[in-house]
């Protein structure tokens, strides 16, 4: 597994670590819980495994031609590893119930199987291609969605932290 995505499965771990189901459902009004935190992230590397097994299937990349705002908004959080607040997480990325501790369990095995996808696609089309869009930063290479992914996952690593220093 890429080291990267490997310290983030360790940190996501050690952040939920020990919380029980109810405190991993509470939550402030209007915001997230970390069981939804969790399943968001869960999706998200879903959703990624998903479009790499199609690239595979179909023999070719789905990405489309890049645009200038693609390559600014990649720029700022793969290049620069920030990610901008206030952004809706994408419908399929939404929340719908998974159990807190469900959630927490499945992530490690998830981030491994999705760096796994991303490999078999670099190996096939090669490090540089553009494999599929990403629904904000665009066409993403794999090494840019592991760390689109890293930036995307640290920053809910923080969210976290801090429901569980508000038990």
């Amino acid at each position: 597994m890429d080291s990267r995505l490997r310290k983030l499965r360790d940190d996501i771990a050690s952040a939920s670590r020990g919380l029980s189901e109810a405190e991993l459902t509470r939550h402030p009004e209007g915001k997230w819980s970390a069981a939804q935190v969790l399943e968001h992230l869960f999706l998200t590397y879903t959703g990624t495994i998903k479009g790499c097994e199609r690239c595979l299937q179909e023999g070719r990349t789905r990405a489309r031609k890049r645009t200038m705002r693609d390559r600014a908004r990649a720029a700022v959080v793969v290049g620069l590893g920030i990610l901008p607040s206030g952004r809706k997480a994408p419908e399929r990325t939404v929340p719908q119930g998974m159990p807190g501790e469900k959630a927490a369990s499945a992530i490690g095995p998830m981030l491994a199987a999705m760096d796994e996808a991303l490999a078999s696609c670099e190996a096939r089309f090669g490090k540089r291609a553009r494999l599929m869009d990403h629904p904000s930063l665009g066409p993403l290479t794999a090494a840019q969605w592991r760390k689109f992914h890293c930036v995307h996952g640290n920053h809910h690593v923080k969210q976290i932290l801090r429901l569980r220093g508000s038990r």
